[in-house]
């Protein structure tokens, strides 16, 4: 078994994933500091000031107007501005992954397929 599974990691494609997982944390650790950090804050300022990682509905009765934190502490909450966030940094990574794997299609001589 043991000769088994050094066989497996000794194997390009293995090693190739385990890299790309690795790099793959690191990048959404990045993104989520791009969208946090500085394209939320803008958004924030082009629409006066909103914040979307404290919007939410009150489920529970809580005052609309309590910050996110001590709204949860009160009872059940849909944080939607969290899942619009969420959602920025699927899009941010989804883009980006696209753009490398168009470049390294384009190094290859990789040609798309024609839409039916």
């Amino acid at each position: 078994m043991f000769k088994e599974f050094k066989a497996f990691v000794n194997q390009g494609n293995a090693m190739d994933l385990a890299v790309g997982v690795v790099i793959g944390a690191a990048f959404g650790k990045i993104v989520d500091s791009l969208v946090n950090d500085i394209v939320m804050p803008l958004i924030g300022l082009a629409t006066g000031g909103l914040d979307f990682s404290q919007r939410y509905v009150p489920l529970h009765g809580q005052d609309p107007h309590l910050p996110l934190d001590a709204a949860k502490k009160m009872g059940a909450v849909l944080a939607y501005g969290n899942f619009i966030q969420t959602v920025f940094n699927f899009l941010v990574i989804a883009f980006t992954i696209f753009l490398v794997v168009r470049q390294i299609n384009r190094m290859r001589g990789v040609k798309p397929s024609p839409a039916a």
